[in-house]
């Protein structure tokens, strides 16, 4: 590209078609045309009232203006559950279709950004989100990139999703507690439990509060994954306890533990076990019934059927300080959808 300066007073205006504003164009003090747009035959009585003199560029073969290159990148890069939406400033939204796990390549991200005037910025990889919820976004700097820089990003995207939405997929779940609740804590536990997974799509198939009895626990694990839970949660008891009746259960029934204690504040008397295909974690507490816990950042993983391992319960480390300024990573559970968002 190539820029020049136009006086609008003292030029043949239309010597500006095609050209493009690299910055604001404003008529009255107000904001006429915005940076990056081209302008054409109907701009120009426009163009003929603003009153100071412009900067404008012209596009020269192999260049890309930005908001081609915004789109391209952003189609390339957003895979599935993903909708883009119009260049704004070359900037273009990723929107999350369908409620599901937010899956972001790091690699990807960071080969794309390493590239002149490429930036694609996201949310937390992991984190639960609805429809509407703007995700992405993939934007150009400058007014124009070339086309061998584009060419590279959309390579970097072309086998690999990079952004996407991983559905939840309905299970059942089975709930096991040996607290000895009284029956209103207990109530109130179970609804709380039941809401958090039906925003998941699933269900709660069963509900026990059972005797501090390891070899009671464990018939009660196993009957679960026999009659097909998908997903056990435990609750009370004492994690810290190495007699605790769950704990002791879980070799019993050929659970392997995957983490005890998460890198989180507050979080050190979660665990994580997972017997054959089915995995099974603690409510510490009955923390479930709290919005923010270690268990909420699990949960959106296997609801959508990630197989949760060390690596991934080890990270959790990066942004642990579960504090109140952390709420933006738990999911939304008041809400199935968001409207007007980017």
């Amino acid at each position: 590209m190539y820029g020049f300066v136009f006086d609008p007073a003292s030029s043949d205006l239309h010597d500006a078609i095609g050209a493009v504003f690299i910055t604001e164009g404003r008529v009255e003090g107000k904001r006429r045309f915005r940076k990056g747009h081209r302008i054409a035959e109907p701009d120009l009585p426009d163009l003929a009232r603003v009153e100071h003199r412009l900067n404008l560029v012209r596009l020269e073969p192999g260049d890309v203006h930005e908001d081609d290159a915004g789109l391209a990148i952003a189609q390339a890069v957003g895979g599935r559950g993903i909708e883009t939406r119009r260049p704004i400033q070359s900037r273009v939204n990723l929107m999350a279709a369908s409620k599901g796990l937010l899956r972001v390549d790091h690699e990807a991200i960071v080969a794309l950004n390493r590239l002149p005037g490429v930036s694609v910025f996201t949310l937390l990889d992991g984190i639960a989100v609805v429809p509407g919820k703007n995700v992405a976004g993939a934007k150009i700097a400058p007014v124009t990139i070339p086309q061998l820089v584009l060419n590279q990003a959309l390579a970097i995207a072309a086998d690999r999703p990079v952004v996407e939405i991983k559905p939840f997929t309905p299970k059942q779940v089975a709930v096991i507690s040996t607290e000895g609740l009284e029956e209103a804590v207990r109530d109130r536990f179970r609804t709380a439990v039941e809401k958090k997974i039906g925003w998941y799509g699933s269900v709660v198939t069963r509900f026990i509060d059972l005797p501090d009895d390891p070899a009671v626990v464990a018939a009660a694990i196993s009957d679960a994954i026999s009659d097909g839970a998908d997903l056990i949660l435990t609750g009370g008891g004492n994690s810290l306890d190495p007699l605790d009746p769950t704990l002791v259960a879980l070799p019993q029934v050929g659970a392997e533990m995957i983490k005890f204690g998460a890198p989180a504040h507050p979080g050190s008397m979660f665990w994580f076990a997972q017997a054959g295909d089915v995995p099974i974690f603690n409510l510490a507490s009955c923390s479930l019934y709290s919005r923010s816990t270690v268990a909420d950042l699990v949960l959106p993983w296997v609801m959508a059927d990630e197989r949760v391992g060390i690596d991934d319960l080890a990270e959790i480390g990066f942004g642990g300080l579960l504090d109140r300024d952390a709420a933006f990573r738990f999911p939304p559970y008041d809400s199935d959808e968001v409207r007007d968002e980017g």
